[in-house]
């Protein structure tokens, strides 16, 4: 059989001292798989995300006698997942791998990616010996334990932007927000299937790291959102439903123990309880409104969109 294309995408933020090292270090690999016959053909794809350094004109440069390299330069810093959809969406090969630009991912695990993937639609990276500061370990434990919970991928790494994909996949990726991180497990939900492999990651020599509190906490919310789409987004009223159900629930049992009560010591005033159990029936009335309201909007926006994905057609 024919070997496949090859597209490597790599969104870059102000790496300056990485654009030369990274790319040549890349081409080697690149060029060795290729004279190996692993691949027919490669391609780089660069995301310059608006860097406010010497990135973009380095990029140029570069540009300038590597045919294979195609430089995407943004006007401004509009994140990771914005780079990564424009990357997906120029890229040609029959597989993709997309990396960091920060030289903490290895070029050399890319032909062990290439070989793992003839059994998987999609394989992640597996930083078993990460080389970054404690602090980012150990938040990054915490969200692949709640994303293991949530979504049950079973994915040691969710955050190793070292990934291959099959060309297909990408046409299945709704990028939007910060949802970056979670492409594997969105992947999982549509169905496709995940594999692991264990990656070489090395320590950041230069540059300054992207990640902070603030990023970690977008993370959590955009893993609740993702589990509420994959569970709920073609049935909405389910989700608010039982919501508003539960609230009634809840106030129907507080009536009934503030009547219990009035029975025992033939006294009823109107305090806390009875307040809370007031608020709960109109916030449950709220929740079932707001869950007939999302349910319309689901069906009008699933009216164009498919629910499903095809793998093939016989």
């Amino acid at each position: 059989m024919k070997s496949p294309t090859l597209s490597v995408i790599v969104p870059m933020f102000n790496e300056e001292d990485n654009v030369f090292p990274l790319y040549n270090e890349l081409k080697l690999v690149l060029e060795e798989t290729l004279k190996k016959n692993i691949i027919s053909a490669y391609e780089v794809i660069v995301i310059n995300d608006g860097s406010t350094d010497r990135t973009q004109p380095m990029l140029e440069t570069l540009s300038i006698n590597e045919k294979d390299l195609s430089v995407i330069q943004f006007r401004k810093n509009f994140g990771q997942t914005p780079a990564l959809k424009a990357g997906f969406s120029k890229a040609k090969g029959d597989l993709i791998v997309t990396m960091d630009g920060d030289m903490q991912n290895d070029p050399r695990d890319i032909p062990r990616l290439i070989e793992k993937i003839e059994r998987y639609d999609v394989v992640s990276g597996w930083r078993v010996n990460r080389r970054d500061k404690f602090g980012k370990r150990v938040s990054s434990r915490i969200m692949n334990s709640l994303r293991q919970i949530l979504i049950g991928d079973h994915l040691h790494d969710y955050g190793c932007s070292l990934k291959i994909y099959r060309k297909e996949c990408s046409k299945d990726l709704q990028l939007f927000g910060e949802l970056h991180r979670y492409i594997t497990a969105y992947l999982h939900i549509r169905g496709y299937k995940i594999g692991e492999l264990k990656v070489n990651h090395r320590p950041r020599f230069k540059g300054k790291t992207k990640y902070n509190l603030k990023r970690g906490l977008n993370g959590i919310f955009d893993l609740f959102y993702l589990k509420f789409w994959a569970s709920y987004s073609t049935r909405p009223l389910h989700f608010f439903g039982r919501l508003g159900f539960y609230q009634w629930l809840l106030a129907f049992l507080i009536a009934i123990e503030q009547i219990i009560k009035a029975l025992v010591i033939n006294e009823l005033k109107f305090g806390p309880l009875l307040a809370l159990a007031s608020l709960l029936v109109m916030t449950g009335l709220l929740f079932i409104m707001f869950g007939f309201m999302f349910e319309i909007m689901s069906r009008l926006y699933f009216k164009e969109e498919e629910i499903y994905s095809v793998k093939k057609i016989i």
